[in-house]
């Protein structure tokens, strides 16, 4: 199987020259010599530990026996390592045990176990979701009972939102909960799509669960956020179970459970803040966990990545222009092959740290930094993982028929992958929360700040036409939006997409005017401004395209 190599001087150079971390509050908490000593020690658990269960994991996957899941084989061993060594507190606040790293070095962390093993890395996503919604919005009793372990990862948390009839559509949550005399509620129904909703890594899960009181209102405005332990604080297992787990396309080793709560009784469950503001709760969780997609996503375009580069370099096909037997690497469209795959991976990975930049300055108080990390919350996530699909199947085909085979590994990438565009929020979600959330609510305030930065220092000419051509469609859809919301609606993806490769351009033309990026970096950066760019201009005609051939469509 291909190995694993954390890129650590491109994450150290990105922090640094792009996204500018040695001006950020993050600096004053550790300085940039440390930051590097950090990925070094994560790269070891990473690439020696993580990496090598990656393929053996997909292919025996987890297994569910009579509501028992068994993670796949080296796992526990695995998990006890990530814990033991402290890596699940790296970004927690010190009070429960963490240790107060800034996000923008949990980032370049967070990627390397994506990187290595998703399946893996999808347990602490989850748990770190958890963790920022009981911080956030938990009461000191739930704070002190839960925290601690939670940062430490003795125990894991999960998201419980999906349920047959309310996927995206969370309003429609049916699960009950009623409360009862001591202040508990219990809690019935059933929740699909649950990651890491059993299995046998810690000593208990903790289930954050969106679920109706009798007299809420209907709609996303009655739904309240419990806190649902596996077991309760005097041992006693709680009345929650899974029946199944998935079967699927990618991700194999990490169970997606389905859950049910009330078999006997009802579950006890905690209220999470008041009642009827569980969709808000649950948001932070949310939020967060879209941030970390947008890095699984330049996370395993790196692995293909990769593994394309390696191979290009080793097979022997064809012959070079002087009639030599040549490797792959040596022939032009194999070099335009790998040079996207670098070049959309470095542009992606520059959005996704420089967000984490912008969310540390945003817990330091910094109110523009806070609507930047709003405004590009979508963005990383919605073209990060969309990149993520162009990068592992041009992986695929880089190995020719050899990427058609599983026994290559590289396959696994692009089956892991296409989960990425589809949970958290689909990317059809994520467009639709930039444009009328982030656009046309504030009259594009927020990307008039973002263009104001992004265009400081920019001369390249073709930069500075699309970034002109961003802020015309941005005015564009302001205007259609407020005629006409199912026309903003359908110009939503491709704005989306539009606004993704500009702002990933923005962060090649700094790499370009970097004194310290070196001719490979250059390159990519001229190869991205060249090849990549000019693709916002089709994403930019399709948004002066009629769109009632969209909206009057009839299925």
């Amino acid at each position: 199987m291909p190995d694993y190599t954390p890129p650590i001087d491109d994450m150290m150079f990105t922090l640094i020259a792009l996204a500018g971390y040695n001006a950020s509050p993050g600096a004053q908490v550790v300085d940039s010599a440390m930051v590097e000593t950090v990925l070094g020690e994560a790269g070891k658990l990473a690439s020696g530990v993580l990496a090598p269960l990656n393929w053996t994991g997909d292919q025996s996957g987890a297994q569910w026996n009579d509501g028992v899941v068994t993670c796949a084989p080296g796992w526990k061993d695995a998990y006890a390592a990530y814990r033991d060594g402290g890596w699940n507190a790296v970004p927690f606040d010190p009070e429960f045990g963490g240790q107060g790293l800034p996000w923008a070095v949990a980032f370049p962390v967070q990627e390397m176990w994506q990187a290595a093993n998703m399946s893996f890395g999808l347990c602490p996503l989850l748990n770190q979701g958890a963790v920022e919604a009981i911080a956030s919005h938990g009461s000191d009793e739930q704070k002190k009972t839960y925290l601690p372990k939670l940062v430490s990862g003795e125990w894991t948390g999960t998201m419980n939102l999906t349920e047959p009839a309310a996927g995206s559509d969370l309003g429609a949550v049916r699960t009950k909960a009623i409360k009862q005399g001591d202040g508990t509620y219990k809690i019935s129904g059933q929740k699909i799509f649950i990651t890491y909703g059993e299995h046998d890594l810690a000593d208990n899960i903790i289930h954050l669960v969106l679920a109706r009181t009798p007299d809420a209102p209907e709609g996303p405005k009655g739904i309240s956020l419990f806190i649902v332990p596996k077991f309760l604080m005097d041992g006693t297992r709680n009345d929650v179970k899974c029946v199944s787990i998935e079967h699927k396309l990618g991700i194999h080793a990490s169970p997606t459970c389905t859950m049910v709560y009330g078999d006997v009784g009802g579950a006890t469950g905690y209220l999470v803040g008041a009642e009827n503001e569980g969709l808000k709760y649950m948001f932070t969780m949310m939020n967060n966990a879209r941030l970390s997609v947008g890095l699984q996503g330049v996370a395993i375009a790196e692995r293909a990545t990769q593994a394309a580069i390696a191979y290009a370099k080793d097979r022997v096909q064809g012959k070079d222009s002087k009639g030599a037997a040549a490797p792959i690497a040596a022939h032009a469209d194999v070099k335009r092959m790998l040079l996207t795959m670098q070049a959309l991976t470095f542009a992606a990975r520059a959005l996704t740290y420089d967000a984490a930049v912008h969310l540390d300055r945003a817990h330091a108080g910094d109110v523009a930094a806070r609507d930047r990390v709003d405004l590009m919350t979508p963005v990383v996530k919605g073209w990060g993982t969309e990149i993520a699909q162009t990068v592992t199947s041009i992986g695929v085909q880089v190995h020719g028929g050899m990427g058609f085979v599983e026994e290559t590994g590289v396959a696994q990438y692009l089956r892991d992958a296409r989960i990425l565009p589809i949970y958290e929020g689909t990317n059809g979600i994520q467009a639709a929360d930039l444009v009328f959330r982030k656009v046309i609510k504030n009259d594009g305030a927020s990307v008039t700040a973002w263009m104001t930065e992004a265009r400081t220092g920019i001369d390249d000419e073709r930069l500075v036409k699309r970034l002109d051509d961003l802020q015309a469609a941005t005015n564009h859809l302001i205007q259609v939006g407020k005629a006409d919301a199912d026309n903003a609606a359908a110009l939503s993806t491709p704005y989306l997409q539009q606004f993704g490769i500009v702002a990933g351009a923005v962060m090649m033309a700094r790499m370009l005017a970097s004194s310290v990026a070196g001719e490979r970096r250059a390159t990519l950066a001229r190869f991205y401004l060249d090849q990549i760019l000019p693709q916002a201009d089709a994403a930019a005609a399709q948004q002066r395209g009629d769109m009632a051939v969209i909206t009057h469509s009839r299925f």
